[in-house]
C-alpha cells in the first residue's frame, strides 16, 4: 500500500529511542523526510545514521522540549528545513507517585514535559498545514487516557489533557484536510517500562523478573508489544491513507483493556 507521504517533511519528538525511533525510522522507509528531536544527541546521531544508511533522508535536532527556549531553537531550525505536514509528537513519562502527594510544582514541571510542547508546536505548524490543506498530527499518549494506572498519577493527568486537546483541535482544523489523533500504546518494551517495573518491583519487594511476570499475565497476548507494531499504526495514522480519521483515541494495547470504548 503507498502511503502518501514520500517527500513529506515528519517532526518526530522523542526519536531517539523506544516507539519514537522506531516511527521515525518506519516514516523514513516510507519515504518520508524525517526530522528528528531528541535530548541525546549521541542516540540520535545513532538514528540518523540508520536511516541514511537505508537510503533515507534525516536530520538531528538535539533538543530539550520542555524548556521554551528550546522549542523556539527547533521552530527557527524547521523554518530552514521546510514545512513540516507530518508531526508526530512523543515525549518521555514524568517520574511514578501517587494521586494524593502531587504538588503543584510537580505538575508544572510534567506539564512543561508532556503538555506544553505538544501545544506549543502544533500552534506553530498549523498555519503552514493550514497554506497546503493537508496535515496529519498524532500525539502518543498511553492506554492510562482509558483506564489510569497505578501510582502514575502524573502521566495519567496529563496525558488525559493532552487527549483533550487533541479532540478539541480536531473539530477546528479539519476543514483544512488536518487530522489529529491520539495513539495509546499498551504495555511495550521500552526503556520506560523497564522503569516503571523496576521502581514497581522495588516498591513490592519481588525481583524485576517477577514485576515482568505480573505485567504480562495482564495482556491477553500475554506479551509485550514492540515499539515497532506501535509505529507500524503510528505511521498509518499519519499517511493520506488516514484521511478520515481524525479526533480519535486509538488504543494499540493487545486486548490489556477491559473498556467497551
Amino acid at each position: 500500500m503507498d502511503l502518501g507521504i514520500a517527500g513529506r517533511l515528519a517532526l518526530v519528538t522523542g526519536a531517539s529511542q523506544g516507539i519514537g525511533r522506531a516511527v521515525a525510522l518506519t516514516l523514513a522507509r516510507e519515504g518520508a523526510r524525517v526530522v528528528a528531536v531528541a535530548r541525546n544527541p549521541d542516540r540520535l546521531s545513532a538514528l540518523i545514521g540508520a536511516i541514511e544508511r537505508e537510503g533515507g533522508w534525516a536530520r538531528a535536532v538535539p533538543a530539550d522540549l520542555s524548556r521554551p527556549p528550546e522549542r523556539a531553537r527547533l521552530l527557527a531550525e524547521l523554518e530552514r528545513l521546510g514545512q513540516v505536514e507530518l508531526f508526530l509528537g512523543n515525549t518521555g513519562g514524568p517520574p511514578p507517585g501517587p494521586a494524593q502527594a502531587l504538588r503543584s510544582e510537580e505538575l508544572h514541571n510534567a506539564a512543561e514535559q508532556l503538555l506544553y510542547p505538544m501545544v506549543d508546536l502544533t500552534r506553530a505548524l498549523l498555519p503552514g498545514m493550514q497554506a497546503r490543506r493537508f496535515g496529519r498530527i498524532l500525539y502518543i499518549t498511553s492506554l492510562a487516557v482509558r483506564e489510569p494506572i497505578e501510582n502514575l498519577a502524573l502521566s495519567n493527568t496529563l496525558r488525559a489533557g493532552l487527549t483533550g486537546y487533541a479532540k478539541t483541535l480536531a473539530r477546528e482544523v479539519a476543514a483544512w484536510g488536518i487530522t489529529v489523533n491520539t495513539l495509546g500504546p499498551g504495555y511495550t518494551q521500552t526503556e520506560r517500562l523497564e522503569a516503571i517495573l523496576a521502581h514497581r518491583a522495588a516498591q513490592r519487594g519481588v525481583s524485576l523478573e517477577a514485576a515482568h511476570a505480573e505485567q504480562t499475565a495482564l495482556i491477553p497476548m500475554s506479551r509485550l508489544a514492540s515499539p515497532q507494531e506501535i509505529a507500524d499504526v503510528a505511521v498509518f495514522l499519519l499517511s493520506e491513507r488516514a484521511s478520515y480519521l481524525t479526533g480519535q483515541a486509538l488504543m494499540v494495547e493487545g486486548g490489556a483493556l477491559r473498556s467497551l470504548l
